[in-house]
Parts: structure tokens; C-alpha cells; sequence
């Protein structure tokens, strides 16, 4: 059987209280990026960690032959940029944004004093690191339990639980994914040619599982999604 979907975390932005969120605002600067516009470029010097208020971006990778590999998405309230910006190390991905979007962007220098400050915060960004290994293991898992449309029915039961997060379902239970994935960057996660995401979306589509439309996927029945990931191959 494929993975379930696990239950999506707070995010970073979200799981600050009041106070530690004045005191974060109060050393950042707020930035505006275009779609498409890099928050940060694979293999430059880190000096800076971003929160993402408002919008989606799309982590990626190139590889050693040249090709972008996707390798995750970001959203509101997550926090990018601050593994290599506290271990002082190149960018080991391109963060870019899939829609406008409006970040605070801290200098490292005064995140690390922000943080000495509050000292409970280090617990935060610690579960972030361990979030992104979980993703990481379950995409894995995934390629390697599920193939076709039951590989990217889980990726997309994935995003709509977190979407869900940020614009509650509508009133017959459907849920817009927010990030405005291509089908070429859907097929980039799950290692699979754009022609066979535009298969799989057909057959969810067929199944009354998805609605789509350019960048656009509603998932219209995310527990059913969830079990025509699950099935057995051979069922």
C-alpha cells in the first residue's frame, strides 16, 4: 500500500506567539516577489533566512547533468533559507515563487539574535529541519510504493491537506490546491514525464476525484483521494 498522507505541521510562521512575532517583524524587512521572481539561487552565499507571508514558491535542485528537479513547495508562514544561513553554507536548492509573494526577510546575523533572545524559537527551527527529512523520506516512499495515478494522487492529497490550512474547504468538501504547480513540475516531483501526469490527471479526473483548469487542481474528495492512493497495485 502507498503512504497516507501524514496531518500537516503548523509551519514556522504560525507556531510563534505574539510577542515573538513583533520581536521577529521588528528586525526584518518586508519584500515583495514577483511570480517567478528567485528568493534564493542554489550555490550562493547565505546571509539572510526568508518567512513567507503571503504566496507559494517551489524549491528546486539542478542536478549533475543540468536539470531542475523539483523538490518541494513553501508557503505561508514557512521558513526558507535557514539551514545553510545558520550553518554558513552555500544554498543547496533555488527557492522560486509559483505566485506573488510577500516575505520577511531577516539578516542572518540578526535571526541568530533573535533567537539567542528566544531561546523556545531554536525548538521551532529544529522541527523545521526534521519536517524537511520527513518529506524528504515520504517522497521516497512514495516513489517507491506508488506508480502512475496513485503517485501523484498522493502528492496531491498531500497539497490539499495543506492548503486547506490557509483556505478552508468549500461547503461540499473541495479543496483548491494553492500552489499553481505546472504539470511539468508535478511530473518533476514525482520523477514522472509530463505526458504521464497528463494520464493520471485524466483517470482522477474520470473517478470525480479532481477538477482542473490551467495551474489549477481542486480536489473534490480528499478522503476518496486518499484511498485510491492507498490501493493495492494488483486491486
Amino acid at each position: 500500500m502507498a503512504p497516507h498522507a501524514s496531518s500537516p505541521h503548523p509551519g514556522f510562521w504560525p507556531a510563534l506567539d505574539a510577542a515573538q512575532q513583533a520581536a521577529l517583524r521588528a528586525v526584518a524587512r518586508v519584500r515583495q516577489f514577483g511570480a517567478r521572481a528567485p528568493l534564493v539561487y542554489q550555490g550562493d552565499e547565505s546571509d539572510h533566512v526568508i518567512v513567507i507571508e503571503r504566496g507559494w514558491a517551489k524549491v528546486t535542485a539542478t542536478t549533475a547533468d543540468g536539470h531542475d528537479v523539483v523538490l518541494a513547495v513553501r508557503g505561508p508562514g514557512d521558513l526558507i533559507a535557514e539551514s545553510a544561513a545558520l550553518g554558513g553554507r552555500t544554498r543547496s536548492a533555488t527557492v522560486t515563487a509559483l505566485s506573488p509573494i510577500r516575505a520577511l526577510v531577516v539578516p542572518a546575523s540578526r535571526f541568530t539574535g533573535f533567537l539567542e533572545s528566544h531561546p523556545d524559537v531554536w525548538r521551532l527551527v529544529t522541527g523545521t529541519f526534521v519536517d524537511r527529512i520527513d518529506d524528504h523520506d515520504r517522497r521516497l516512499q512514495a516513489q517507491a510504493a506508488a506508480r502512475g495515478a496513485r503517485r501523484l494522487a498522493l502528492l496531491l492529497a498531500q497539497l490539499a491537506e495543506r492548503s486547506a490550512r490557509h483556505v478552508p474547504p468549500a461547503r461540499d468538501g473541495a479543496i483548491e490546491i494553492g500552489p499553481p504547480l505546472s504539470q511539468a513540475e508535478l511530473g518533476s516531483w514525482t520523477d514522472a514525464s509530463r505526458e504521464t501526469v497528463a494520464r493520471a490527471l485524466t483517470v482522477l479526473r474520470r473517478a470525480g476525484l479532481i477538477r482542473t483548469g490551467r495551474r489549477r487542481i481542486t480536489v473534490l474528495d480528499l478522503p476518496a483521494l486518499h484511498d485510491y492512493a492507498a490501493q493495492d497495485p494488483d486491486d
